[in-house]
């Protein structure tokens, strides 16, 4: 042996040293655990939007769209995966308001045509699918967007 201590590299955190290794696992945990944190506050922006004349049964039938439809895969990323993901949760709704229950109906068969279209009916499709969103966004504004 030298003699000299062999001493692992530290880092200087508030008034104690740390073992490097401490501090960059600390510093990566916390990395880590921000975008965890970033991801699971995929809120409904139905929920904010909704205009205060809503009634409270609508504003709850708009918050519960906008929820199944902020859920799944992104849609830029895999726009047909997304479409298909949103079919049976948007059937499965219970919503007491007619006319939107009609529109979510018809998001959900534009999603379906969607997502089984070919490359020939795609462009069609996609169209209905918008008209579908902003038929669904004027009682619930911004729920399908």
């Amino acid at each position: 042996m030298s003699g000299i201590p062999h001493h692992a590299p530290s880092v200087r955190l508030g008034a104690r040293r740390v073992p490097a290794a401490a501090s960059a696992a600390l510093l990566a945990g916390t990395a880590l655990l921000a975008m965890a944190l970033a991801g699971c506050s995929s809120a409904s922006s139905s929920q904010a939007a909704a205009p205060a004349a809503l009634g409270s049964a609508v504003q709850q039938d708009c918050t519960a769209v906008g929820d199944v439809l902020s859920d799944g895969p992104d849609p830029g990323a895999d726009s047909a995966g997304y479409a298909q993901a949103q079919v049976l949760p948007l059937r499965q709704l219970t919503i007491s308001d007619a006319a939107l229950h009609r529109d979510v109906l018809t998001l959900a068969a534009a999603y379906q045509a969607f997502s089984s279209a070919g490359s020939a009916g795609r462009a069609a499709a996609a169209a209905a699918v918008t008209k579908a969103e902003n038929a669904v966004n004027s009682i619930c504004p911004e729920a399908a967007s």
